[in-house]
């Protein structure tokens, strides 16, 4: 058996997340039925994590293993049966025993906080009129960044080994009418970058202060922590590897 890696990015709009569930559509789901009828055989794909419903993906990372080669045409006749919201970019040859999940090194999420009413974003954004100290939100960042345990933004009953987390980058920018938070880290705990968000707008509002904040992030309480900002802003922005053995078959 071959395992082969693609790349793809999905509209998480009208799908409950990434992972295949019963009685409701998953990308996973439906990346497996179009990979089941290209190939003609019963294929299982592993993805690189989790997106809650209604999350994005940028740059998602799935694998699969196939007993035959790849043809040329592959991803020509898969983006074709996959629907207008999930795009398949690439697809590599990888050791037989890559997985897209346990080998990332690190993953990259965006989230996006609009500021100006525009109808072609309402799916991919928050719409967040109240006014923001982003100066002291960036020094929020700074703080978030001196921690390594985050229990207080990871929903509740989350059955982790460890809420342990190396945080590389974390910060805010501005893009016209948009605020964009993006954060860099080894693992992310569930929620957790909406938890940040939601806690970052309430000290941006001086609903907490800076002290606040690492008290909340050393209270290890998720009760103490803000709310979680929607699902519709939030991106899987990139999931890095070692790619030295990987083999590039097709690319779109």
């Amino acid at each position: 058996m071959s395992r082969y890696a693609i790349e793809l990015q999905y509209d998480g709009t009208h799908y409950h997340g990434w992972q295949f569930q019963l009685n409701v559509t998953s990308v996973q789901q439906v990346l497996q039925e179009s990979l089941s009828k290209i190939l003609r055989d019963i294929i299982a794909v592993t993805g690189c994590g989790r997106t809650d419903t209604g999350v994005h993906a940028s740059h998602y990372v799935a694998n699969f293993s196939y007993s035959e080669d790849i043809s040329t045409d592959f991803l020509f006749r898969l983006n074709n049966l996959l629907p207008h919201d999930i795009s398949v970019l690439s697809v590599y040859g990888v050791p037989e025993n890559f997985n897209a999940r346990f080998d990332a090194i690190s993953r990259s999420y965006r989230y996006v906080i609009e500021r100006v009413k525009n109808p072609f974003n309402k799916d991919h954004s928050y719409l967040f009129y109240r006014a923001l100290n982003i100066d002291v939100m960036q020094k929020g960042c700074s703080i978030i960044k001196e921690h390594e345990e985050f229990g207080a933004f990871c929903k509740s009953h989350s059955q982790n080994k460890t809420n342990i987390c190396e945080i590389m980058n974390v910060s805010w920018r501005e893009n016209g009418s948009q605020l964009i938070f993006e954060i860099q880290a080894n693992r992310f705990l569930r929620n957790m970058v909406r938890a940040i968000v939601g806690t970052l707008i309430e000290l941006g509002e001086s609903k907490i202060t800076l002290e606040e904040l690492n008290t909340i992030i050393e209270s290890q309480d998720r009760q103490k922590a803000g709310y979680s900002v929607p699902a519709r802003g939030l991106f899987l922005d990139y999931v890095q590897y070692n790619r030295e053995d990987w083999k590039l078959i097709d690319k779109k």
